[in-house]
């Protein structure tokens, strides 16, 4: 099981986004297996917390380690073009050389980031786009031609060049539980981030219950989040891959996240 610390793109209360680059950097160096960043725009209108772009401080991240994974967790699809998605993600994959994940979702708050923007704002659609752009993203991000007609998409490209990783960089789908939508969609891909819309964490027993709904074959990824009653042990025995940490409750400082990353992943 490999550890991860997953953090608002927001900056520290300072608002300062270097700040997210040397805690990635704290992160590699205390032991941690990756480091991933939301993607939002606004996060909550009314607070306005100083928000930024998560693709530039990935790029700087990468710039700046050596062996963690990176990636978004979650980039929202729905109000994102999949073939500019496509050229971050292989963008991060050459300049980690093979580190990048895409961790993909439906996208929330719904009326802060999309409504505010003029996109759709029902979650069939959103949806619908998620399922349709997800074939065109496994084709861009493999490097291969792509000749796409559908409702929401129009693709016929060939974009170069492909991926350090091969056949491409792994894509995890983000299911928020107990609804199973997403649990569904996962199982065709290459790794589930699960969390619970009351508690986050998940149990032992829904761990058990995700891993035999999506059957995982080799390499398949099972991502849950770390909490401070998490039996670290008894998800490793469930079947989780990745335990992923980051803020731990509404408020808490950035200094208290910092703390807990310097002191390293817990033992398992």
């Amino acid at each position: 099981m490999r550890f991860g610390v997953s953090m608002p793109n927001v900056g520290d209360s300072d608002g300062d986004p270097r700040r997210l680059v040397e805690l990635a950097v704290l992160a590699e160096e205390s032991g941690w297996d990756g480091f991933f960043l939301w993607d939002h725009l606004q996060i909550n209108a009314a607070k306005r917390p100083p928000v930024h772009d998560p693709w530039v401080l990935l790029g700087a991240i990468a710039a700046r380690t050596s062996r963690v994974t990176l990636g978004p967790m979650v980039t929202p699809v729905p109000r994102r073009r999949p073939w500019k998605l496509a050229k971050e993600v292989i963008t991060l994959d050459h300049l980690s050389q093979g580190r990048a994940v895409l961790g993909v979702g439906l996208g929330v708050p719904v009326a802060d980031e999309f409504t505010a923007f003029g996109e759709p704002s029902e979650r069939k659609v959103h949806a619908a786009m998620l399922d349709e752009a997800l074939p065109v993203l496994d084709a861009l991000l493999r490097g291969e031609p792509v000749e796409h007609d559908g409702e929401h998409y129009h693709v016929h490209a060939h974009l170069a060049p492909g991926p350090v990783q091969r056949p491409r960089p792994p894509i995890w789908v983000a299911a928020m539980l107990p609804p199973r939508g997403g649990v569904r969609r996962a199982r065709h891909w290459d790794g589930i981030f699960a969390l619970h819309r009351h508690t986050g964490a998940l149990t032992p027993e829904q761990v058990r219950e995700i891993v035999a709904e999506v059957s995982p074959g080799p390499g398949y990824d099972v991502v849950i989040a770390l909490d401070a009653d998490t039996d670290v042990a008894a998800v490793d025995r469930a079947g989780v891959t990745w335990l992923i940490d980051g803020p731990r409750r509404e408020g808490e400082s950035f200094g208290e996240v910092r703390r807990r990353i310097a002191a390293g992943p817990p033992a398992a």
